[in-house]
């Protein structure tokens, strides 16, 4: 093998290159430091026209363009050309020359009080989860049919999988029955006209006859138990909750190993509902 000679050679000046010829290497910029939104960031006219909004809110009975662009400090014509386009986009609506909240404000406004409701239910619900160690169901009897509105479990505590539809087979689960039992007769007779009875597991109530037997037999305000009705290796219970006209219902279930807890869990469920039912009563129409 020739050997390598290692000696530090006399240094050299680096050839020199023309300008154009020297790479050049884009520079990265860095990134800006996030600051909060400034006046020279914000859109004036959108903060214009969410002040006109909102003062039109404030009055139920309307008001006229003199007096809110008094209200909100503008001046009169930037009123008027604020005020007219929120009335041609449907946010406000101009009636004898006063303004009101538009079509388009008011589902604005009913959306998020929906977000809101929803919320409350599921916090709610993750409450009695928690307290119990249980997954906890929600449902209500809406529009002639089982709505399971919400659910909340865990990893180590799954809730039953939907794996026949709810709203048919509201003869096998306890959420079903609890719904079916609040309602009169004529309204449980045209469900199971519309749903029919029939076999989801052996366990299942053979006919509407004897189902309805069952219903009129359920104590008001009492948990409703089935076990393993509508699926194989777990036990459920459900409590009513009437409030004005709906019927609402909030559930749990087991593992069938521990069907002997079942009652129990579901009397510590009637008991976290009667402290939360403030914050649930204001969500039952969701």
């Amino acid at each position: 093998m020739a050997k390598v000679d290692t000696a530090p050679s006399e240094p050299h000046a680096p050839p020199v290159r023309p300008r154009s010829a020297v790479p050049q290497v884009p520079r990265q910029a860095s990134p800006e430091p996030s600051e909060p939104p400034n006046s020279a960031t914000l859109i004036g006219s959108v903060q214009r026209a969410m002040r006109l909004l909102e003062r039109v809110a404030e009055h139920e009975h309307g008001a006229p363009a003199k007096q809110l662009a008094r209200e909100t400090g503008l001046a009169l014509p930037t009123a008027y050309h604020l005020l007219r386009t929120l009335v041609h986009e449907g946010y406000l609506r101009r009636d004898k020359g006063l303004f009101f909240l538009g079509e388009a404000a008011v589902r604005l406004s009913s959306s998020g009080a929906e977000q809101k409701r929803r919320s409350t239910v599921v916090e709610t619900l993750a409450q009695c989860r928690d307290a119990m160690g249980v997954p906890v169901y929600y449902a209500q009897y809406r529009d002639g049919e089982i709505e399971v509105v919400c659910v909340s479990d865990t990893p180590g505590n799954p809730a039953v999988e939907e794996w026949a539809d709810f709203r048919e087979t509201g003869h096998a689960h306890a959420i079903g029955q609890c719904l079916l039992s609040q309602l009169d007769e004529d309204a449980r007779r045209d469900h199971l006209e519309r749903h029919p009875v029939q076999t989801v597991t052996p366990y299942t109530v053979r006919d509407s006859r004897s189902l309805l037997r069952r219903l009129d037999r359920m104590r008001r305000m009492e948990p409703v138990t089935e076990r393993q009705e509508y699926a194989l290796g777990t036990v459920c219970a459900a409590i009513p909750i009437t409030l004005g006209t709906t019927a609402a219902t909030m559930a749990i279930s087991l593992p069938v190993q521990q069907a002997d807890r079942l009652l129990s869990v579901a009397r510590q469920l009637q008991e976290e509902v009667g402290r939360l039912l403030g914050s649930l009563a204001i969500s039952i129409s969701i």
